[in-house]
């Protein structure tokens, strides 16, 4: 079986680094810099007009957005791998501390390296490369996270993707105007506990909206 580069620590180009640098160590910007528009810790929700066959009927959780663009998670799209199959990719030996996690399904992520391992979990203990997004949730693109899951000792509440979804400076707020996504403060309880075919909605419930109801019409929150 083909081994994943989930092994090493994953870049995110021209978003969560700077010149190859970890995520830690990330040199605070400006604050004129800050985009105007500003949906890290926000749901992103296609609008059922939506007929994109990669973000139709998704569910995006958006990690960072600034000048350098967005990144953001899919997190209601799983893949046909689980956690078990994950960790025989990496020759990750798991203990039994760690095998409640095996049957766990791997997401979607998004398009962009959609053949690396990104984790949105619970903060707490320190990953070598992660950014915390709020105090609920952090972001790791480095191995030691899976590790410590094996053991059964990782972070209490997470979701593993393959890929991630990324737009350029601007775009994701073009595609706003035009009424492609609705966007929501996020809530962690639909990340992490929600039943992934029912996240979806569960969003839109967030927004006070029956999805029956929509028209092409955009709205934010």
């Amino acid at each position: 079986m083909k081994k994943s580069k989930v092994s090493k620590p994953l870049p995110v180009p021209g978003l969560l680094q700077e010149s190859g640098s970890p995520l830690h160590t990330m040199e605070p910007k400006e604050a004129s810099a800050t985009p105007a528009l500003n949906l890290a810790n926000h749901f992103l929700i296609a609008m059922p007009s939506m007929q994109d066959p990669v973000f139709g009927g998704t569910v995006v959780y958006v990690c960072e957005h600034n000048e350098n663009g967005v990144l953001g998670v899919v997190i209601n799209k799983p893949t046909d791998m689980t956690m078990e199959v994950l960790f025989e990719r990496i020759d990750l030996e798991v203990t039994a501390g760690g095998d409640n996690m095996t049957s766990k399904p791997i997401m979607f992520g998004g398009p962009v390296q959609d053949d690396r391992g990104f984790v949105l979990h619970t903060p707490g203990a320190r990953y070598s490369s992660s950014l915390t997004v709020t105090d609920e949730v952090a972001f790791t693109t480095s191995i030691d996270v899976l590790e410590a899951v094996a053991k059964g000792a990782g972070p209490q509440r997470m979701l593993v993707s393959i890929g991630y979804s990324g737009w350029s400076p601007g775009q994701l707020e073009d595609e706003i105007s035009r009424n492609g996504w609705l966007t929501v403060h996020a809530d962690p309880a639909v990340l992490f506990e929600v039943p992934i075919e029912e996240r979806y909605l569960a969003a839109m419930k967030l927004l006070g909206i029956d999805p029956l109801m929509l028209t092409s019409e955009a709205g934010h929150a």
